[in-house]
């Protein structure tokens, strides 16, 4: 029984899980909801049928992906039961999926929480509204709520809210919710992290390949710049007033806003008072434990377009000496070192890996180990295997859920073998040890020391996990010096070069 109603998922699977698909915590963002904060999901009679997912919500193609439903009626989530059996409430997870805030829904099957759930935890898994439709900002919008932008951020925000009033229902505990997420569900762990409105809904926090979703503005953008995007957006639909633009089709707006820019998390004074780099410094982020890390190749291939001119080593260190300085170009070249054609294209895939994840996510361990006053681990994914042949940007996702699906960028590979189910439940007992404990270490499991700050030990995921000194810490080091001088731009296209 939920607070909305009762709930009838589908029948236990094979190892007793209980999956509870598709429950609204919010209501409909349609209508005069369109931009609204989340509304109260309305109540029900009787059971309601929870053993399909809800829609994705409005936003662009995910590359590669076959077509899916979506619909502004998003507003839904999933929970995975453990069996029940007595004993104390279970630790629960909360998993924020990635897509660049653009696209992606909790029904993709690789975040399919039955596995975890199978080791003895609560899994939740939700959508959050998308591109325009969750971060458009607009003067109307500010007058009419308070603030505008952040509409996405504040769907996460409810959804845990749901989580802490009805967890323990599915024998769940709200007083031990881990909050975890990958790309830019790992960016709004971050986020939420810093903002003043997640007081006392999580715990715990879990960050892969993610962290502050740094801009060319050096932080997430100001709430000027939303506005300024906004206004494109309007005169693009020809829909200059609030009430033209809520009466716009859901498709129009999603094929207009592809070509105004990235529609994402903003500095709305609200629920992000600050960038959350700057929070993380001074210590007002939550002061929870943390695990956090990225993998060894976060360049393979979504962020190549973003990558420095690299057609041979003058090309690029031109590039990056107008990117970084005159004064430190001995010092780049150094930390990415070309001498020939094929290594400039390979340095400017690693820097640009490192600039829109890696740095954010080792910064992100440094400054919560500094001021966060909790326990940090972190990690370098590196496991490869003829199923998952390159530590790539989401490379590390089917390990943690245990579903071990075809790689995104190697679909055609063998599937999963032996030592990859084996590296799989290594994954999944560290993520659930640290989501019942605060701490990933366990019998039988190789030691993860605790994050000591910058050069000091990381855990190196790969087939025989070990921890290793911080290999990167010269590297990343080198780009976060720019954003303590106060610039981190994230493409070469912000420099003007």
């Amino acid at each position: 029984m939920t607070d909305t109603g009762l709930v009838q998922g589908a029948a236990p699977d094979a190892n007793g899980v209980t999956a509870f698909k598709g429950i609204p915590y919010a209501a409909a963002p349609v209508g005069p909801l369109r931009w609204r904060a989340p509304q109260p999901a309305p109540a029900w009679k009787g059971a309601r049928r929870a053993d399909a997912f809800g829609p994705a919500c409005w936003g662009t193609r995910q590359p590669g992906a076959p077509a899916v439903a979506m619909s502004e009626d998003c507003l839904t989530l999933n929970v995975w039961q453990p069996p029940r059996r007595l004993g104390p409430p279970k630790a629960v997870m909360v998993w924020l999926h990635g897509g660049g805030f653009q696209f992606g829904s909790s029904a993709d099957p690789k975040y399919d929480g039955a596995a975890l759930a199978a080791r003895g935890v609560e899994v939740v898994s939700l959508n959050y509204r998308l591109g325009a439709f969750g971060f458009l900002a607009r003067p109307e919008l500010d007058q009419e709520a308070g603030s505008s932008g952040d509409f996405g951020l504040q769907d996460q925000i409810a959804a845990l809210r749901w989580v802490q009033r009805n967890i323990a229902a599915f024998g769940g505990d709200p007083g031990n919710v881990t909050l975890f997420g990958q790309s830019a569900g790992a960016h709004a762990v971050g986020m939420l992290m810093s903002s003043p409105q997640t007081r006392g809904l999580f715990a715990k926090a879990v960050a892969q390949s993610g962290a502050f979703w740094d801009s060319e503005y050096g932080s997430v953008p100001p709430h000027a710049a939303a506005l300024a995007q906004g206004a494109a957006l309007s005169a693009a639909l020809d829909a200059p007033g609030l009430a033209d633009l809520r009466a716009v089709p859901a498709d129009r707006i999603a094929t207009a806003a592809a070509g105004s820019g990235l529609f994402a998390p903003s500095v709305d004074g609200q629920v992000l008072s600050d960038s959350p780099a700057a929070v993380f410094a001074r210590g007002g982020q939550r002061h929870v434990p943390l695990l956090a890390g990225y993998t060894g190749a976060e360049d393979f291939p979504l962020f190549d377009p973003r990558a420095l001119p690299h057609a041979s080593p003058e090309e690029f260190y031109a590039a990056a000496e107008r990117l970084f300085g005159a004064d430190r170009l001995a010092e780049f070249a150094r930390l990415y070192p070309a001498a020939n054609p094929a290594e400039a294209a390979a340095q400017a895939r690693r820097l640009v890996g490192d600039m829109v994840i890696s740095e954010q996510s080792w910064e992100l361990l440094g400054l919560q180990q500094r001021t966060g006053g909790s326990g940090v681990y972190g990690y370098k994914f590196t496991y490869t295997s003829p199923y998952s042949p390159v530590p790539a940007h989401v490379a590390d996702v089917p390990f943690v859920f245990g579903d071990l699906l075809p790689q995104y960028f190697a679909p055609q590979a063998p599937p999963a073998g032996e030592a990859d189910r084996a590296f799989s439940d290594t994954l999944m007992a560290y993520w659930t040890n640290f989501a019942e404990r605060g701490d990933p270490n366990g019998p039988g499991l190789p030691d993860w020391p605790r994050y000591a700050g910058p050069g000091s030990k990381v855990m190196e995921l790969d087939a025989e996990p070990a921890a290793i000194a911080d290999p990167d810490a010269a590297r990343l080091g080198f780009l976060a010096s720019f954003r303590s001088a106060g610039r981190f731009p994230d493409s070469w296209r912000t420099s003007g070069s």
